[in-house]
C-alpha cells in the first residue's frame, strides 16, 4: 500500500466494461480505458467506484477488476471502492481488494452508512483496522441512500486519523466542499461527472474524483485552475460542460458514459448490468452531435 500523501488532481473513476450474453467482465477494455487516464496522466484511478458497477459485480469479479487494472496502471495508484454498507460485508471486499491491488493500493473509498457521527466513525475504523488501508470517505446520498450533513461529517473525520481524503458529492457540492476544507486539512475531491468542476476548486477542492467520457477535459480544467485561477478554467472548461450535463442525466448516465467510451474505441461493447436503466435510442440519436462540438478541443 502507498504511503505517499494522497494526491491532488484527477483521479478517474473506472466504468467496468462488459461483453456477451453474460455479461462477463472484459478485461483487454479495461486495460484500454486505463491506458486512456495513464496517456492523460491522471494522478490516480478509482476501480469499483459507484459507476464502475462494483455492487454488480460478484467477489471473484471485483478481484478479476481490480487485478486487471493494477496490471496495466504502472505506477499509478488505486482507490478501491466498497459497495457494501454493513460493516462485516464491507470488511470482507475490503480484505478482497487489498489483496487483488497488492503495492497499487492507495486507499478504500467508503460510503458513508450513517449519518450518527459515533456510528460512521465505527465503521470506518473496522475497515481500517481489519486491513490496515487508508480510507476515502465518500458523502453519495444519490447512491447510498443516507443524507450527512457537513457537520456530522466531520465529527466523524475528526475521530479517524486514517481518512486520506473526502469524496463530496451531496449537491450543492461546492457548499459543501468550502465547508469541509475551512475546517481540516485533508483533500477533499468533487465527484459528478465534473458538472460542478469549477465551482467546487473555487471552495478549495483538491480536484476531483470522478468518471467521464473525456476525462482529458477534467485534466485541462484542473489545470488551467492551478495556472490561472476561475476564469481560466471556466473558459477552458465551458465548451465540454453541455457533454458533461448530458453524460450526467440521472438514471441512464452510465449508459450514455459507456456508449461514447465506445464510439471512441475505448470498451467493446457499452453494455450495462441489469437492472441498469439501458440507454433509450432518443438520447443516443444525440450522441453524435455532442462528439462533433468537441472533436477539436481535447
Amino acid at each position: 500500500m502507498s504511503t505517499q500523501p494522497f494526491a491532488r488532481g484527477l483521479w478517474g473513476v473506472l466504468a467496468t466494461p462488459f461483453t456477451g450474453s453474460e455479461y462477463a467482465v472484459d478485461a483487454e477494455s479495461l486495460r484500454r480505458e486505463v491506458r486512456l487516464y495513464r496517456n492523460i496522466p491522471a494522478s490516480g484511478l478509482v476501480v469499483l467506484g459507484v459507476f464502475g458497477e462494483g455492487a454488480a459485480l460478484d467477489t471473484a469479479e471485483q478481484a478479476l477488476a481490480v487485478r486487471t487494472v493494477a496490471e496495466e496502471a504502472g505506477e499509478l495508484p488505486l482507490v478501491i471502492g466498497l459497495s457494501a454498507r454493513t460493516t462485516n460485508v464491507a470488511i470482507e471486499q475490503a480484505r478482497n481488494a487489498v489483496d487483488a491491488a497488492g503495492a497499487s493500493l492507495a486507499a478504500l473509498m467508503v460510503q458513508a452508512n450513517t449519518p450518527d457521527p459515533e456510528a460512521l466513525a465505527a465503521h470506518l475504523a473496522a475497515i481500517h483496522r481489519a486491513t490496515g488501508a487508508g480510507i476515502v470517505l465518500q458523502d453519495y446520498p444519490v447512491a447510498s441512500g443516507v443524507k450527512v450533513s457537513s457537520a456530522q461529517l466531520l465529527a466523524a473525520i475528526r475521530q479517524c486519523p486514517f481518512i486520506v481524503a473526502v469524496k463530496s458529492e451531496a449537491p450543492p457540492t461546492a457548499a459543501a466542499i468550502a465547508q469541509l476544507t475551512a475546517a481540516i486539512d485533508i483533500p477533499v475531491f468533487g465527484g459528478l461527472g465534473g458538472v460542478g468542476l469549477i465551482d467546487e476548486l473555487a471552495a478549495g477542492a483538491a480536484g476531483a474524483m470522478t468518471g467521464f467520457s473525456h476525462p482529458e477535459a477534467l485534466q485541462l480544467a484542473i489545470t488551467a485552475y492551478e495556472e490561472g485561477g476561475f476564469s481560466a478554467a471556466r473558459e477552458v472548461f465551458a465548451p465540454w460542460l453541455p457533454l458533461a450535463n448530458f453524460e450526467g442525466q440521472p438514471g441512464v448516465g452510465l449508459a450514455l458514459r459507456k456508449e461514447i467510451l465506445k464510439r471512441r474505441g475505448v470498451i467493446s461493447e457499452a453494455l450495462v448490468r441489469p437492472p441498469a436503466p439501458t440507454l433509450p435510442a432518443e438520447l443516443a440519436d444525440m450522441i453524435d452531435a455532442h462528439l462533433d462540438a468537441v472533436k477539436e478541443l481535447a
